[in-house]
């Protein structure tokens, strides 16, 4: 099966920049150099870079061109995406590294946050996501057994707690809390950071219409990580 020329044109622009060939920021061959080039019309060579663009490989300037975007990941503040389709969307590698998966007894903090009684049992899940093999944040997970009954028999290996906890207690709020940390000793060896580095740590607590389902903790290294949003105001 022939791939078509706006994939093509955007696999030779995302293999440029994966091999460094092009840096951050460096502006990338217009619609009219890369029509030329894949001998494709104006239309086909825009739609691939719109695609990039949106997916935030790319970032585009009025009278000024299209540039590599900077390699930081982002993420957005006014919704909760699965990571694994933000790193995709970027053509990424996703991968998943499961460090812990366990029941504990919850202590006051973690019973307060999800709604319980203090020393009940709760699920407890601690995750590294990786994008190209290489860390990008560490998830530490709290879930309420009553909402998520097969939790710790899941493989998130294969599909991430977010997908698992949307299919099975369908989210209906969610409330966060933004803050930059210094890693312990701990994060840093899962975020494989050689050096202490600030960290952005996102505590999120996740309802659906039966109550709260989770209590988690994202940490993710500064230089390589982002939170954004966009928001519309209406007259």
């Amino acid at each position: 099966m022939t791939t078509p020329k706006f994939a093509q044109i955007k696999q030779f622009i995302v293999d440029n920049i994966r091999s460094g060939a092009w840096q951050e920021n460096q502006r990338v061959p217009s619609e009219n150099e890369l029509a030329e080039q894949f001998s494709v019309s104006r239309m086909t060579a825009r739609r691939a870079l719109s695609e990039l663009t949106e997916a935030d490989i790319l970032t585009r300037s009025q009278g000024l061109g299209t540039f590599v975007a900077s390699f930081k990941s982002q993420s957005s503040l006014l919704e909760i995406k699965n990571i694994a389709d933000e790193v995709k969307a970027r053509s990424g590698n996703y991968s998943c590294t499961v460090l812990v998966l366990e029941s504990i007894s919850a202590v006051a903090p973690i019973a307060i946050a999800l709604g319980v009684e203090v020393d009940s049992l709760v699920y407890r899940s601690v995750l590294v996501h990786n994008e190209n093999d290489q860390p990008l944040q560490v998830e530490e997970r709290f879930v309420n057994p009553a909402l998520a009954k097969s939790y710790l028999q899941q493989n998130f290996t294969v599909l991430t707690p977010h997908e698992y906890l949307s299919s099975v207690a369908p989210l209906t709020e969610a409330r966060h809390t933004v803050e930059a940390i210094m890693p312990n000793s701990e994060m840093c060896q899962w975020l494989n950071l050689y050096h202490e580095e600030p960290c952005l740590q996102v505590i999120r607590r996740t309802w659906s219409s039966s109550g709260i389902v989770s209590f988690a903790r994202l940490v993710s290294p500064g230089s390589k990580y982002r939170l954004g949003g966009h928001l519309t105001f209406k007259k």
